[in-house]
C-alpha cells in the first residue's frame, strides 16, 4: 500500500512539474535553454540581456534580444512567464 500511495505522489508531483512555466526574469540559461526554439545561444544571450537591460515586463520583450522574432515568441508564450 506505501509503494501504491508514493506511486501516486510522485506521478501528480512530476505532473505538476512538467507543466510550471519558466521565468525569464529568473531563470537560468540551463532553464531558458528547455524553452522551444531556445538553444544555449540564445539562452546565454536572453541572460545577458536581462544582465544588462533589466527584467523583462512581458514575454514580448523578448524580441529585443538579437536572433528572437514573432515566430518564436508565439513557441514561447505558453511554456514562459514574467511572474511567479
Amino acid at each position: 500500500m506505501k509503494k501504491f500511495y508514493l506511486t501516486i505522489f510522485l506521478l501528480l508531483f512530476l505532473a505538476t512539474s512538467a507543466f510550471a512555466k519558466v521565468n525569464i526574469n529568473t531563470a537560468d540559461a540551463k532553464e531558458l535553454a528547455t524553452l522551444p526554439g531556445i538553444g544555449p545561444a540564445k539562452a546565454e544571450a536572453i541572460v545577458k540581456y536581462r544582465k544588462d537591460h533589466g527584467k523583462f515586463k512581458n514575454i514580448n520583450d523578448l524580441k529585443n534580444v538579437k536572433g528572437i522574432g514573432d515566430k518564436l515568441i508565439v513557441k514561447i508564450k505558453p511554456e514562459a512567464t514574467t511572474t511567479k
